[in-house]
């Protein structure tokens, strides 16, 4: 493996808020030497999402809407051996960009870091130690993550036909073939989402969905109960 370059893509969509805090924060993370370059790749903002990328000078790639979609626009332009997907509300460990180095260099293919929420709820505090462990069933976008691109490429990159659970989707298909590692380190998102929906409401539904799509229901059915059961439910 040559010397790690890390492309970090971030899927925005009217996120003007947490790119004030996400571009700068991931500029002065130490190892800036792995950071390649940061790609906000935009699904139609109609905020200052693209004016506030171009102030901090990163780069931004225009694609349809949809997550998969525009993670997989972005993956085709990035230049980096190794591709970091990051959601604008997550912050990773400051110590990331030598973590994903030290895991590439020791022959991991894929991974992700812990989750931790910014929250004093038991009940998130408890949801978030178990994403430290190997399991696919608990493994979701806000966790973070990266992989070889050349693995990314391997596996026909995220499924566009997913709307919802396109991360489960391919951090799954990943796994079968590929070493994929959880990091003993966490990144911090926000609880907002939880504080507006209910803790247990919110996890319970995610819950739901989640077995509905094990049991092959169709994504446009889960995109429908998605955004009918989660207030502000963007997808």
């Amino acid at each position: 493996m040559p010397v790690i370059s890390i492309s970090v893509i971030i899927p925005v969509i009217n996120e003007a808020e947490q790119l004030l805090t996400l571009i700068p924060y991931l500029q002065k993370m130490p190892y800036r030497e792995s950071l390649h370059e940061i790609i906000v790749t935009d699904g139609g903002s109609t905020d200052n999402s693209i004016k506030i990328a171009e102030i901090f000078g990163v780069t931004i790639v225009k694609s349809l809407k949809g997550r998969a979609v525009q993670m997989n626009t972005a993956a085709k332009t990035a230049n980096g051996n190794v591709l970091y997907f990051l959601h604008a509300d997550t912050l990773p460990p400051a110590g990331a960009w030598g973590a994903i180095s030290n895991a590439i260099g020791n022959g991991t293919d894929a991974g992700c870091f812990r989750l931790q929420f910014e929250t004093k709820s038991l009940f998130l505090k408890l949801n978030a130690w178990v994403t430290r462990f190997n399991i696919n069933a608990i493994r979701f976008g806000d966790q973070s993550l990266f992989v070889k691109k050349e693995v990314f490429q391997s596996v026909g990159g995220f499924d566009e036909k997913h709307i919802v659970l396109e991360d489960q989707n391919i951090i799954t298909r990943i796994s079968k073939n590929f070493r994929f590692k959880v990091l003993p380190f966490a990144v911090r998102t926000s609880d907002r989402k939880y504080r507006e929906n209910g803790y247990v409401k919110l996890q319970s539904i995610f819950f739901i969905i989640y077995l509905l799509y094990k049991l092959g229901v169709p994504q446009q059915k889960l995109v429908s109960l998605y955004r009918k059961w989660i207030r502000k439910g963007k997808v």
